[in-house]
């Protein structure tokens, strides 16, 4: 199944930093930012974290909900968000099933090797659970300020 724009995105559950479960499904009625980052503490992700949280007022005064997903354990995340006061919770896809269903995992070339990993992605999903934008190969620099402009006009 692919997702597309102007659509639903189908449910998932995903365990949370805040110790709960969170589906998709019982966020409806809020605008939703979903973004797939590759991993906890490294710089890029890091500084994409501290814009949304910079951010954070702006995207609640439009009630929507920010949430980060990767592949690294809770353990990893609560760590991470602790470490820089993230106001958002961080989901845990060990499995990759969610990180697949949004087309995420790429073939990625670390240190000459092929892997797989995560392309820094991020999805707008209104309160009714439809697809409204998606943004790949994300470069942080101006990313957030782009991804508020659009949760506006929805």
């Amino acid at each position: 199944m692919t997702i597309q724009l102007n659509f639903p995105v189908p449910d998932f559950a995903l365990p949370a930093t805040d110790g709960h479960t969170v589906t998709l499904s019982a966020l409806k009625g809020h605008p939703v930012i979903l973004y797939f980052y590759p991993k906890d503490n490294t710089p890029g992700c890091t500084k994409q974290g501290e814009c949304f949280r910079d951010k954070h007022p702006d995207f609640t005064k439009l009630n929507a909900i920010i949430l980060g997903v990767s592949r690294d354990s809770l353990k990893s995340h609560a760590n991470f968000k602790t470490k820089f006061n993230f106001p958002f919770e961080l989901l845990s896809d060990i499995d990759s099933k969610v990180c697949e269903l949004y087309e995420v995992i790429k073939d990625k070339n670390m240190y000459g090797k092929q892997v797989k990993g995560i392309e820094r992605s991020t999805f707008l999903i209104d309160k009714n659970g439809i697809l409204r934008q998606k943004w790949h190969k994300v470069k942080v620099d101006g990313h957030i300020d782009e991804v508020l402009s659009a949760l506006a006009k929805i």
